[in-house]
């Protein structure tokens, strides 16, 4: 089975070799480590935000990052484009947000293809049936201070690998690359609904596409928490690809998977967030979703979509203003 830490590999050793054109930081640690600032003390740029992306997603889906796709045709947004036939091990196999890495008072939430190899969480590989055995670790963290020995030397041990193989990309919230990474989610936060909220057998969905726009840094990391979640929410547009059977309601499973299908749909993220005490497990697992789904019933033929941006909530969420 493919490895998405093998596959991973060389987009970073790219980003090493290019750190200079993607205006990013690359450390050793005293461990052997290596750490890839991509925000925190750097600008990073569009280009790091791509790589980022297709790190996270374990190097099995195509990432573009262009000015198409807008949503308004005065609110000019950039938008990320993600396919991939891989959508079960790329999505949540890789580029889930599923390790929530504490050491000391250092603290990140953890995606990318690294989780394959800690098992963070076990249940998501057991659902999709997946495992990596790679010598390599690659581990995207989403926090604004740069990692020490002591946080590698515990992500390298959860690994099985040696420090001196791994490998630590970090980028806030609040930065380019962190906003891109996010906008990037569009095609995970669907399956993820599949999965966790809806039970579906994500296995069945054999590719899959998607487009979300890009939030442009309006505040600190917690202004822009909301805000990269709004472009999903209500900006992201996703095809999915599904190989059903004959138990399977698709027209059901397209209603039930955007995010307009949640109680808490139609104010920014940020104030369901704050409703819920800034805990992300008191949030509606069915608002984490994107805002349009389109389903290719591969058995059937039939094509059927649900749910439509919602432009007020994104002008709401970015305090957009249209001058005259």
């Amino acid at each position: 089975m493919v490895s998405v830490n093998l596959k991973a590999l060389p987009i970073v050793e790219d980003m090493i070799k290019r750190k200079y054109d993607m205006n990013i930081e690359v450390i050793t640690l005293e461990n052997g480590a290596t750490v890839l600032d991509c925000g925190v003390n750097v600008a990073g740029s569009f280009e790091a935000g791509k790589a980022y992306t297709k790190v996270c997603l374990g190097g099995l889906a195509h990432v573009g990052v262009s000015i198409t796709g807008t949503l308004y045709d005065k609110m000019v947004l950039p938008s990320v484009k993600i396919k991939t036939s891989h959508p079960a091990i790329a999505t949540l196999g890789a580029q889930k947000a599923g390790w929530s890495v504490k050491v000391g008072k250092y603290f990140a939430m953890g995606s990318g293809p690294a989780r394959a190899l800690a098992k963070m969480p076990k249940a998501t590989y057991e659902e999709i049936g997946y495992e990596d055995d790679a010598d390599v670790a690659i581990l995207c963290l989403e926090a604004s201070e740069l990692p020490n020995e002591e946080v590698a030397d515990y992500v390298a041990e959860k690994c099985g690998v040696e420090p001196e193989n791994l490998y630590l990309l970090v980028a806030p919230t609040a930065s380019l690359v962190g906003s891109i990474q996010i906008s990037g989610r569009v095609v995970e936060n669907g399956t993820y609904k599949m999965l966790e909220a809806l039970h579906f057998d994500v296995n069945k969905v054999k590719f899959a596409a998607g487009i979300a726009p890009v939030a442009p840094i309006v505040g600190d990391d917690l202004v822009m928490m909301g805000a990269t979640n709004d472009m999903v929410l209500y900006g992201g547009r996703t095809y999915y690809y599904i190989e059903s059977d004959e138990n399977d309601d698709i027209e059901a499973l397209c209603k039930a998977l955007p995010s307009c299908s949640s109680a808490g749909y139609g104010k920014p993220f940020l104030e369901t967030f704050k409703a819920a005490n800034y805990d992300f497990y008191k949030i509606d697992k069915g608002m984490f979703a994107p805002a349009v789904v389109v389903i290719n019933d591969m058995r059937t033929g039939k094509l059927v979509s649900y749910g439509k941006p919602h432009i007020d909530v994104i002008k709401r969420s970015l305090k957009y203003k249209e001058l005259e």
